[in-house]
């Protein structure tokens, strides 16, 4: 990695810091951000959909199981974003290959069952390790750090239940009383595939919003471990000092 071509200032931080630095990232990059990921998150949702006929409930199991694969198109541009590049849909289409196709069975089984999975993700996705060297250096990287790592899948997970729960509550006080049981039954009725639809599609739209949160936290808490190990901030300043 080009240490000097970092556009974002490198320094020791507290993990919380860190992931706040992520979600400046999001904010600063949003549009080639959503531009991108938007066309791969629609595929899943209408993959996941497709299968309502199979099981009511398959659609939402499929999208949560397929939140990581849906990741690697998020760190792809959020890792062009930590060097300031923007990112447009030819982009991340011309690297199909090395983003949809690479290590989809490690992403959708052992990175899908991660307590730390945005933390470790770019050890494979842009350091490119595999096997013993990747265990080793995730190890080497959540040493001290299982906590953080694990509290950031915990608050995001917490945030997409609370979002699901607001967005049907919401919904119930909007709805006239003499409604609501109606609309109660519905929502629980085993038998409908509708409501199932409603929801799948509801459960996908909140990971639409947060997902890259999520996932530019992840790689900015790796980054500042990175400047923890290997003293990036440093190096940043005697570059700029001596290149001037």
């Amino acid at each position: 990695m080009q240490v000097e071509a970092l556009a974002i200032a490198l320094r020791p931080r507290p993990m919380g810091e860190a992931a706040d630095l992520g979600v400046a990232l999001v904010q600063a990059h949003a549009h080639s951000l959503w531009r991108c990921y938007m066309p791969v998150w629609a595929a899943v949702l209408l993959l996941s959909l497709a299968t309502i006929e199979i099981a009511p409930w398959l659609p939402s199991v499929l999208i949560f199981c397929l939140k990581p694969w849906l990741d690697r198109s998020l760190l792809f541009v959020l890792a062009r974003a930590v060097f300031g590049e923007r990112t447009r849909w030819a982009d991340l289409w011309h690297e199909r290959r090395n983003v949809f196709a690479a290590q989809w069975l490690t992403t959708l089984t052992l990175a899908r069952l991660s307590p730390w999975r945005s933390f470790t993700q770019p050890v494979g996705q842009l350091e490119g390790l595999r096997g013993k060297a990747a265990r080793q250096r995730r190890a080497q990287l959540l040493a001290g750090q299982r906590g953080s790592a694990m509290g950031l899948q915990f608050i995001y997970a917490n945030l997409e239940m609370v979002l699901i729960a607001a967005t049907i509550a919401m919904t119930a006080w909007f709805t006239p009383s003499a409604s609501f049981a109606d609309l109660w039954r519905w929502l629980v009725d085993e038998s409908q595939h509708a409501n199932h639809a409603v929801l799948a599609t509801l459960y996908a739209a909140v990971v639409l919003a947060l997902e890259p949160f999520y996932v530019a936290s992840g790689l900015a808490m790796y980054l500042n471990r990175r400047v923890e190990l290997e003293a990036w901030d440093i190096e940043q300043a005697f570059r700029h000092a001596f290149s001037r």
